[in-house]
């Protein structure tokens, strides 16, 4: 399977080593210093158990590699609709495509209940993704996993390796089969799921509360949850999200008391939202809660703290250039 890595960030990073150290067939896609670094110094992955350097093709070139068998989309959610042109001369008519990003997903309507679905504007405007690289292509995946770039060409593996894959329709495919092959074979925790959606809504269920609120207050995971005043706004934001959720169909496969513990578990740890506000990155607030909120409008559940906070943070984030 010839797989290409469409962003070396940390995810990318993470995988595209994990899965060469397995033998497999792959190459990145990337630009600037990190470009720069991977052809010079190659890629190194920093774990627990050491430091594992790989040599590995690097390109910002999408031309020059031609249709892949699997393409990994690992950018910013924001940045797939705009790298559309970029992605195009990797798809071949069999190529599968795994978005492994943060939030509800441009392909999200696909498949769903059925139906041909519809683009979502807020992380898809104007149907870039949704056309320009196609949903029937899309195999789902939701990444539990934390990695950073503390340097080009190097990524450090914090913790986890769980990622769920699944068919926007529920169904058992060949090529979920072999996904699934690709990532095990690379020692990963991936899991095959017919229920995707609720996958995603899992992780975005805590992403809208604690992202948005860890820019607005600087504070960690373990530093929101455990203040009473703070824990009173997750619950609250965490129960509007719910029952959008719950309006599109959606059974959150767990309580709100366990998803708020899950995330207690973290500890000190800053969420990717905040790192990219400390770095003068610009932050993926329409995956993880204006789609929410456009999600609600299709369905007319009322969402009035999670308004209140997305206008909030993105006035903070405008007023620090990370919009």
């Amino acid at each position: 399977m010839r797989v290409t890595i469409f962003g070396a960030g940390a995810i990318g990073g993470l995988l595209a080593a994990r899965f060469a150290a397995a033998g497999a067939d792959v190459r990145l896609v990337a630009r600037g210093a990190q470009l720069a670094a991977l052809r010079s110094r190659g890629l190194t992955l920093v774990t627990s158990a050491g430091r594992f350097r790989h040599d590995l093709p690097a390109t910002d070139d999408t031309a020059a590699l031609g249709p892949q068998d699997c393409v990994i989309l690992a950018t910013k959610a924001h940045s797939i609709p705009l790298a559309v042109p970029a992605i195009q001369p990797l798809l071949g008519p069999d190529t599968v495509v795994v978005p492994a990003i943060n939030g509800i997903p441009w392909w999200y309507n696909h498949a769903a209940d059925g139906t041909p679905g519809r683009p979502l504007e807020s992380v898809d405007p104007g149907g870039a993704a949704w056309h320009g690289i196609g949903p029937a292509r899309v195999v789902g995946c939701v990444v539990h996993a934390a990695a950073s770039v503390p340097e080009p060409g190097v990524v450090q593996h914090a913790f986890g390796d769980r990622f769920f894959l699944g068919e926007p329709d529920g169904t058992d495919t060949p090529r979920l089969a072999a996904l699934v092959a690709l990532f095990r074979a690379a020692g990963l925790d991936a899991v095959a799921t017919p229920r995707i959606r609720e996958e995603v809504w899992l992780k975005v269920w805590g992403n809208l509360s604690f992202n948005p609120l860890s820019v607005l207050t600087g504070a960690t995971m373990a530093a929101m949850h455990d203040d009473p005043a703070m824990h009173g706004v997750l619950v609250r934001m965490m129960e509007e999200g719910a029952r959008v959720a719950e309006a599109h169909g959606i059974h959150l496969p767990m309580s709100l008391a366990d998803r708020l513990a899950l995330a207690r578990k973290l500890g000190h740890f800053k969420t990717s939202t905040l790192q990219d506000f400390e770095a003068g990155r610009k932050l993926e607030l329409d995956a993880i809660l204006g789609v929410v909120l456009e999600l609600a409008r299709l369905r007319s559940v009322p969402t009035p703290l999670l308004d209140a906070i997305d206008a909030i943070v993105r006035q903070r984030a405008a007023v620090a250039g990370c919009l």
